[in-house]
C-alpha cells in the first residue's frame, strides 16, 4: 500500500510549506551516465524526495530502477548503478502533485513505440492533462498509472508524424501548462520547456557530452559547464551519429510567448546556489529581505530566521535595517517521514520535530522572525509559540513574499483556496492575530518584483509567473474549467 498515513503525519509537520513536484537530469554521450545522473539528481533532491527514478540505455536495450525514497538511500550503491549500463540517461526526483504515491508513478516513463523505445521524465504540470486523459481514454488507451507525464506518451504513440522528434513536437504542442521535461530515445535525449518558460530547464557539457537539468546546481555537483538556459517554448534535439558525434538542433513548434519564469523559484523551490533565469537565486533573496526591511521597518534586537527557507532574506533584511542577525531557530535536517509513526503523541511534538528555539539568542529580546512564504499559517502559529516560549519580550513576523491568495496548477503542490491564510481572515490584523505575532509584515509584489528583476511589477505584460499572489494565470486552465466533467482518477494501491 502507499505510505498514506506517514504523508498525513508529514504534512502536518511541514504543511505550511510549498512543494515542488520535481527535477530533472538527463546526459547524452558518457560512458559514466547512470552515476553522473544520480549524482545530478542528489544535488536536485530539494524538488522532490518521495521518490526517484533512471533509465539508461547501452546500445541494445533500456534499463530502469525506480525507488521511492531518497537518491542517496538507494542510487549510492554500486550493485544498483550496476543495473543501470549505457552511455545515456535520464533522471527524476518526484513530489507528487499528479497522481497517488506509488512507484508506477515514478518516473521516467517508459513506452515501447513503433519506432523504438522511448522515456520522458517532466517537472511541472499540465493544465489540460486530465482533459487529454479523458479523451485518449475515450477513444480505446489503457493508462497504467495517474501522472500526466503519461498523457505524452500517448499521445507521441498516436502521432502521424514519422520521426520521433516530430512526434514528439506534435505531442508537446497538444499540451498546455507549466513544464520542462526531458526524452530519451535509442540515439537521441531531447528537451523541451513550455511556451512561457514557467518551469526552468538548463544545458551543460561536460567532456564534450549535452547535459539538460532543472538547475545550475546540478551542473555544479559533476563538474559541468553551464551552457544556457533552454528557452521558453524551444525543443532541443541531441542525437548520436554513426561516427560517434553528436548533433544538435533546436526548434520552436509553437507561437512564441513572453517568458514568464515562476516567480517561486527564487522565493523558496531553487537551492540558493543555482542560477535560474540568469539571476542568482542567493543574491534575490537576499534582496527580498532587504525590501522587506524598507517596506515594513520594526525596532527589535535581533532578526532571526525560519531555516533554511527565510536565511538568505533574514540577512538582507539585517543588514539594511542595522539589527543583528543570529540564528535563535536551529533546524534538524534529519527528520523523515519513513520514522514517524501516526500516533497522538508524535502529532504533538508538530514543528518541534523540524525546528527547535535557540534560547541564548532569544530570551528577552524584541525578535523579527523572517519567514520566505506562509501558505496555510499552522506552522506559523507554532514557530511564533516556540519563540516565545524561549522568553522572546516581543515577536514580529517578516514574510519575504507576498500574501498567497490562489492555488497553483503549474507543478506546485498547493493547498485548496479556501485553506490558504490569505483566504480564512477579512485582514491583516486578524491574520497576525491567528498566528500570534505582535505585528505581521509581507512583501509587496513590486518589492518582490524589484528584487528579483530589477523594475516593478508591469500589469499589462508581467514579468513572471505569480497568479499565486494576484490571481494572473498565464495559461488556460482546461482541466478546472470542466472539473465537474472529469471523472476521478482510479487508485491502485502499490507495494512501491
Amino acid at each position: 500500500m502507499t505510505d498514506l498515513r506517514s504523508k498525513e503525519i508529514h504534512d502536518e509537520i511541514d504543511g505550511d510549506t510549498l512543494h515542488e513536484e520535481c527535477g530533472v537530469f538527463g546526459i547524452l554521450g558518457h560512458p559514466d551516465a547512470a552515476a553522473l545522473t544520480a549524482l545530478g539528481l542528489h544535488a536536485l533532491q530539494h524538488r522532490g524526495q518521495e521518490a526517484a527514478g533512471i533509465v539508461t540505455f547501452d546500445g541494445k536495450q533500456f534499463c530502469t530502477e525506480k525507488r521511492m525514497g531518497l537518491v542517496g538511500d538507494h542510487y549510492t550503491d554500486p550493485a544498483t548503478l550496476a543495473k543501470l549500463p549505457g552511455f545515456m540517461s535520464i533522471g527524476h526526483t518526484r513530489y507528487s502533485t499528479t497522481g497517488e504515491v506509488a512507484l508506477r508513478n515514478v518516473q521516467p516513463l517508459f513506452a515501447e513505440l513503433h519506432e523504438g523505445g522511448i522515456a520522458i521524465a517532466h517537472n511541472g504540470n499540465f493544465t489540460n492533462g486530465l482533459t487529454l486523459r479523458r479523451q485518449i481514454i475515450s477513444d480505446g488507451a489503457i493508462c497504467q498509472s495517474t501522472s500526466d507525464t503519461e498523457v505524452v506518451l500517448h499521445l507521441i504513440a498516436r502521432s502521424k508524424h514519422a520521426s520521433t522528434t516530430d512526434r514528439f513536437a506534435d505531442a508537446i504542442a497538444q499540451v498546455e501548462g507549466g513544464y520542462s521535461m526531458l526524452a530519451l530515445t535509442r540515439t537521441k535525449l531531447i528537451a523541451a520547456r513550455d511556451p512561457h518558460g514557467i518551469r526552468p530547464l538548463v544545458m551543460g557539457e561536460l567532456d564534450g557530452k549535452p547535459i539538460f537539468c532543472s538547475e545550475t546546481c546540478a551542473l555544479d555537483i559533476i563538474g559541468a559547464k553551464f551552457v544556457r538556459d533552454v528557452e521558453n517554448g524551444e525543443i532541443i534535439i541531441c542525437e548520436i551519429q554513426a561516427d560517434g558525434s553528436i548533433s544538435i538542433d533546436a526548434r520552436k513548434p509553437v507561437a512564441p510567448q513572453p517568458e514568464r519564469l515562476c516567480l517561486f523559484e527564487y522565493v523558496y523551490f531553487a537551492r540558493p546556489d543555482s542560477v535560474v533565469g540568469g539571476r542568482n537565486v542567493y543574491v534575490a533573496r537576499k534582496n527580498m529581505g532587504q525590501n522587506l526591511a524598507k517596506e515594513a521597518p520594526v525596532e527589535a534586537d535581533v532578526v532571526v530566521p525560519v531555516p533554511d527557507g527565510g536565511t538568505p532574506a533574514a540577512i538582507g533584511y539585517a543588514q539594511q535595517s542595522g539589527i543583528p542577525f543570529e540564528l535563535g531557530i536551529i533546524r534538524n535536517h534529519y527528520v523523515g517521514r519513513t520514522f514517524i509513526e501516526p500516533t497522538q503523541q508524535i502529532r504533538a511534538f508538530g514543528v518541534k520535530l523540524k525546528h527547535s528555539a535557540n534560547r541564548a539568542m532569544i530570551e528577552g529580546k524584541r525578535v523579527v522572525l523572517v519567514d520566505d512564504s506562509i501558505v496555510r499559517g499552522t506552522t506559523s502559529v507554532k514557530i511564533v509559540q516556540m519563540i516565545r516560549d524561549a522568553g522572546a519580550r516581543e515577536v514580529h513576523v517578516r514574510v519575504a513574499s507576498p500574501m498567497i491568495f490562489h492555488p497553483d496548477f503549474y507543478g506546485i503542490d498547493t493547498p485548496d483556496r479556501d485553506k490558504l491564510l490569505a483566504n480564512q481572515h477579512a485582514d491583516l490584523a486578524s491574520m497576525c492575530r491567528f498566528i500570534g505575532a505582535d505585528s505581521l509584515e509581507f512583501l509587496s509584489i513590486d518589492g518582490l518584483y524589484e528584487a528579483v528583476g530589477g523594475i516593478k511589477r508591469d500589469p499589462k505584460s508581467p514579468q513572471f509567473t505569480d497568479h499565486y499572489f494576484t490571481g494572473d494565470y498565464p495559461t488556460r486552465l482546461l482541466d478546472q474549467e470542466g472539473a465537474s466533467n472529469v471523472r476521478k482518477l482510479s487508485v491502485l494501491a502499490s507495494n512501491g
